[in-house]
């Protein structure tokens, strides 16, 4: 087991892996930028040491600086948390080049599942359901229009770096093909520094749902069920659940079978997440898999009494995975608490936190990084806590999650409480009836 990890990350997730660590024995070591000198992580890691100024690229983006630290502190592995690093192909083989453990997938997986129209290709050598579109990327605008007319519009254009729905063009007619593939190539080669492109069926009005996925380096793979993911707006997650009010034996027995073929395809190690659209005839496609710990992960953890962060740390460690398959005993909720004014658009609202009160009793978790007069830095995510209760059923969760909602007080910055309050009243939503176009119609 390793002796001292490195946190590679901020906020939320970095002190949710400094608490697992502390529970193992495992010495802790953050970096951090100057605009978070005065965070959680920053107190309760062993050591800490700042890695640049508060821009992304000179701090948690930068390699470096976070091998160095890793060097002087003489921390044997890195784990990188979500986001930032955590998949990225160089910083992976850079670890294994200075012998020090990458908690996350190694650079060929990431880069077998990183690049979209490659893990198709994985995928559907593997049997897993794919959307039908383009065998890899397209050559040109006129390769393009002749799949788009062989399955048929809508269809949708996608980067093949993509991610958080960038380089995504959604297209309904012939006419329209060319300036989506102009606009999409642009952003794609601007934010990923790559504008390849490969096109899909557009699946309308689906649901989105991941299943949590464990390999270890003996070729072993289980799943750990579901996550409904379908309440988003721009392909960015609001609230998630396990199990889908959407799921039924059949369905799970199908997608979980399908995930643990995805994971052995490409010899996974650690904790990942397969995603699927599912359509209104609970048809499920492979969307791409996450090679990481997950944002939502939490609500798994809770239904099925499991450390996830603990299983990572143990199977990069060469150990084997903890057991079979596992599904959910309860039914948990968790909303995503940002620093956004919902009454502007969500717009991001970075400052000071004047007043924190977090809600507690039984079944209410609080997975935070601020407190009262804390300065939220606008240089980030806004990201302030994630609220996760868990019930012994759907209706019991949401009745606990507006309770906890009604307790929650933050005050100084605008935040979605008021957005999540107003969601947990929503006839639709708590009859389960809803998909990842929710949003469009939602009123607020």
């Amino acid at each position: 087991m390793f002796k001292k990890i490195l946190i590679a990350n901020r906020g939320e997730i970095a002190l949710r892996v400094i608490r697992t660590c502390k529970e193992m024995g495992i010495k802790t070591v953050i970096v951090y930028s100057t605009a978070d000198k005065d965070s959680l992580p920053v107190r309760f890691a062993d050591e800490a040491v700042c890695i640049g100024p508060a821009l992304s690229s000179e701090s948690y983006l930068s390699i470096p600086n976070i091998i160095a630290a890793a060097e002087i502190t003489n921390s044997d592995a890195i784990h990188p948390g979500y986001g930032f690093l955590s998949e990225n192909e160089k910083f992976s083989k850079v670890c294994q080049e200075h012998n020090i453990k990458f908690i996350g997938a190694s650079p060929e997986q990431i880069a077998g599942m990183g690049d979209k129209a490659t893990a198709k290709s994985t995928m559907e050598a593997a049997g897993v359901p794919c959307i039908p579109g383009s065998k890899g990327l397209l050559k040109n605008m006129a390769d393009a229009k002749k799949i788009a007319k062989k399955i048929k519009y809508p269809v949708i254009l996608k980067a093949t770096a993509g991610g958080g729905g960038k380089g995504m063009r959604v297209v309904w007619e012939e006419s329209a093909l060319q300036g989506a593939w102009d606009s999409c190539r642009q952003e794609s080669a601007a934010a990923f520094g790559n504008d390849g492109l490969y096109m899909e069926k557009f699946i309308q009005e689906p649901r989105h749902i991941e299943i949590q996925i464990a390999g270890d380096k003996f070729g072993n793979a289980c799943h750990m069920s579901e996550r409904d993911c379908s309440i988003q707006r721009r392909h960015q997650k609001l609230v998630e659940e396990t199990p889908s009010p959407y799921m039924t034996d059949k369905l799970r027995e199908s997608m979980g079978e399908a995930a643990i073929k995805a994971a052995k395809a490409v010899k996974y190690e650690g904790v990942g997440t397969v995603e699927f659209l599912v359509d209104k005839n609970r048809d499920f496609y492979f969307m791409e898999m996450n090679t990481r710990i997950q944002v939502e992960h939490t609500i798994t953890e809770e239904v099925i009494n499991f450390d996830l962060i603990k299983e990572q740390i143990k199977l990069a460690a060469g150990q084997k995975i903890s057991g079979e398959n596992y599904f959910p005993l309860m039914h948990a909720v968790q909303c995503r608490i940002n620093a956004e004014d919902p009454n502007a658009d969500f717009r991001p609202s970075p400052g000071k936190i004047t007043n924190y009160h977090c809600p507690g009793g039984h079944g209410i978790r609080i997975d935070a990084h601020v407190y009262s007069g804390y300065m939220i830095p606008p240089n980030y995510d806004s990201m302030i806590s994630k609220l996760i209760v868990v019930a012994q059923t759907r209706e019991e969760a949401i009745m606990k999650m507006k309770r906890a909602l009604d307790e929650y007080v933050i005050e100084g910055v605008k935040t979605t409480i008021p957005f999540h309050q107003k969601l947990m009243e929503d006839e639709s939503f708590k009859k389960g009836d809803f998909t990842t176009k929710f949003m469009d119609d939602f009123e607020f």
